[in-house]
């Protein structure tokens, strides 16, 4: 999030203080992500006085968006008095987030620091999007209705879905695994719902909860690729968010890394996500009614012709690993997503094929593995609501 991104946030919450817009935008961003701070730190990080930075909180402490801890350290060598450090109000505001998968909604409520409060889950027997929307308005009416009187504090929603998602407009544009085709999901989820919808693909929002309130904080540049139904990778390059021209940065998955490998549902060939996507796993080892946890059972007790496969699988994930490092420079990747519960099978591999393929320097970049349960994906898309919130 930029100076620039808030400033019309920050003018319409506080028309008052419009002349220290920037600043109350910059304290409150930074407050935000990386609090408690005491204002000389926040005056250091942002390159303002200690003034400026008072000037700037005030209307926000007023507001009861930020709040002043008790002293814990001293201003400065001989200063008397000590520092109060600023720290968000979490209770001030509470989002709704939502991960859509092809047979369950999973939701969270979280409050202004992203900290989820409540969760709960419907399944989805019918994946329609007539169907999803009616199961969406009574798990958004379960969670806001529930303990903890969230309804009265709440506003927005985010959503989460896989696939090809316009952010801008809330159109999906393509989901393969809920098998959907320009779906104006923001449009339909609002008059469901009655709050202001954030849409964003899975995998870009939970790169942007580790951006905004994880391993990500503070990064210039990482990456977060996610293992499972399908291989996604989000990228920040210079502190930013990478969705490119076309909202689709990012898509390792449709890598292609063999050009005489397995057909992918994007019509290409080959692709990372045709080979190690837990579907394709299941699919070459070729066996009728095998699931995927079956498949893992098989290969860890030695068989050695499912073994080959998850080889395989962890192989492409490494190439394309080693294209995104080798492309973007991240300062460090991590590696999450359901399929982790086979790491132990796809380690090794994805290790070697990042090295084989990872160019000079790049393969010095370290690999890091957090399984995030879906929870947290859910808790992605609240991020994204909390980023439009601020961002409005």
């Amino acid at each position: 999030m930029t100076r620039e991104s808030n400033g019309a946030y920050v003018s319409a919450m506080f028309p008052e203080a419009e002349s220290v817009a920037p600043a109350m935008t910059a304290v409150l961003t930074t407050v935000l992500t990386e609090g408690p701070l005491s204002r000389v730190a926040l005056a250091r990080r942002l390159g303002l006085s200690q003034a400026a930075v008072t000037k700037a909180a005030r209307p926000l402490i007023e507001q009861g968006y930020l709040q002043e801890l008790a002293a814990t350290e001293r201003s400065g060598p001989g200063a008397g008095r000590p520092a109060s450090p600023l720290a968000i109000c979490a209770d001030r505001e509470f989002f709704v987030g939502v991960k859509i998968t092809g047979d369950e909604l999973i939701g969270v409520v979280c409050d202004l620091g992203a900290q989820v409060r409540t969760s709960a889950h419907r399944p989805l027997p019918d994946a329609g999007v007539e169907h999803v929307l009616t199961e969406l308005g009574h798990l958004v009416d379960d969670l806001l209705d529930g303990p903890g009187d969230y309804r009265t504090r709440t506003r927005r929603l985010g959503l989460a879905v896989s696939g090809d998602v316009d952010r801008g407009t809330g159109l999906v544009r393509y989901s393969p695994f809920l098998h959907w085709h320009d779906v104006p999901l923001q449009d339909l989820a609002e008059k469901i719902t009655g709050l202001t919808v954030t849409v964003e693909n899975d995998v870009k929002a939970l790169t942007t909860a580790e951006h905004w309130f994880g391993e990500g904080v503070g990064a210039e540049s990482f990456a977060l690729v996610t293992v499972g139904t399908g291989i996604g990778c989000g990228l920040v390059v210079n502190g930013r968010l990478v969705s490119g021209s076309h909202g689709v940065a990012g898509e390792i998955g449709h890598i292609g890394v063999d050009v005489n490998g397995p057909a992918c549902h994007c019509g290409g060939r080959g692709c990372v996500e045709a080979i190690a996507g837990t579907d394709a796993i299941v699919r070459a080892v070729g066996r009728p009614g095998l699931t995927f946890e079956q498949a893992v059972t098989l290969a860890r007790a030695g068989d050695a012709s499912v073994s080959a496969v998850f080889a395989l699988a962890g192989d492409a994930i490494g190439s394309g690993i080693a294209a995104v490092a080798n492309l973007v420079g991240p300062s460090r990747i991590v590696v999450s997503g359901e399929g982790l519960s086979a790491y132990d099978l796809l380690e090794p591999h994805i290790r070697a094929g990042f090295q084989r393929q990872a160019f000079g320097a790049a393969a010095q970049c370290p690999l890091s593995v957090r399984p995030l349960p879906f929870e947290q994906w859910a808790r992605g898309a609240a991020t994204v609501s909390i980023q439009a919130f601020v961002a409005a």
